[in-house]
């Protein structure tokens, strides 16, 4: 099996169309494990085949052990009706998964079909340094949501899963005739963890994503919306990764992390709306 650099050096060879410098904004050149441009600004992969596109060093909250738990109930099958939704609209298309972090739910359509090129990125170095783990053939970088590296009309579908969006760029970067598809929690998501997390604080227990929904249908003309609700029965021994799996428990005391720890929850209600968007 190729090494992970090999294949990503394969891919920026195949794939450099994709990409322009975030410095200067001009095209890409390829040269061994580089992509420069005509200004010289040159990015050179890691020794784990990624690209380091910004142009200073970022320290987000998003620590290593969050992304494992996070790949953890991934992998075991917690999203998995989303996933099979979001395959059927994301078969044989140029996907950029925006956002990634560990890369879980790409990996997980990844492997059900044979999109090229997929490409993951994050502001996190964390997370995508676990992201290479996997030996898909998909190609992961560190980059800003704020200043894509890639160039005009470059894919046909982003993936933008419980992460932030900026709409000017994704136009750009998305052809013609292309989709944006959004996952955001409904106010029931996870809600067994929320009140076990927050019993005497009601306003933790629910949110609303009112807003993200609104300025997503402000961004898009066409717009078809999908609310996904089931719920998951929690393996004993996935217990740990439900509770560190993401930014809830960041606020909680430990005295009531491990009153939860000494209570486990049994199953959780997955309650997400998708909205996936078309560019004109």
């Amino acid at each position: 099996m190729k090494k992970k650099i090999q294949q990503s050096q394969e891919f920026i060879h195949t794939y450099s169309h994709l990409f322009q410098c975030p410095i200067c904004h001009t095209k890409m050149q390829v040269s061994q494990r580089s992509l420069y441009c005509k200004n010289q600004h040159q990015f050179d992969l890691s020794k784990k085949g990624t690209l380091y596109f910004l142009n200073h060093q970022v320290k987000t909250e998003y620590q290593k052990e969050m992304f494992e738990h996070r790949r953890n109930m991934i992998k075991s099958g917690m999203y998995e009706p989303l996933l099979e939704f979001l395959f059927s609209y994301c078969e044989k298309e140029q996907l950029l998964d925006v956002g990634c972090g560990e890369g879980s739910f790409l990996q997980e359509i990844a492997e059900k079909s044979e999109i090229r090129p997929s490409v993951g990125f994050d502001i996190s170095k964390e997370g995508i340094y676990l992201a290479t783990e996997d030996q898909h053939n998909i190609f992961w970088c560190i980059a800003d949501l704020t200043n894509l590296p890639f160039r005009e009309q470059s894919f046909s579908t982003i993936l933008n899963i419980f992460s932030p969006s900026n709409y000017a760029e994704f136009s750009r970067v998305l052809k013609k005739g292309g989709q944006v598809i959004k996952v955001v929690p409904q106010s029931g998501y996870l809600q067994e963890l929320r009140q076990s997390f927050y019993p005497e604080d009601v306003s933790k227990q629910k949110y609303s994503n009112d807003r993200v929904v609104e300025k997503f249908q402000q961004a898009f003309s066409s717009v078809r919306y999908e609310r996904i609700t089931y719920t998951y029965e929690v393996p004993k021994e996935k217990h740990k990764s439900l509770l560190e799996m993401s930014p809830l428990e960041w606020g909680v005391s430990a005295f009531q992390k491990e009153r939860v720890k000494q209570s486990p929850i049994g199953k959780v209600t997955i309650d997400l709306d998708v909205l996936i968007g078309k560019k004109e």
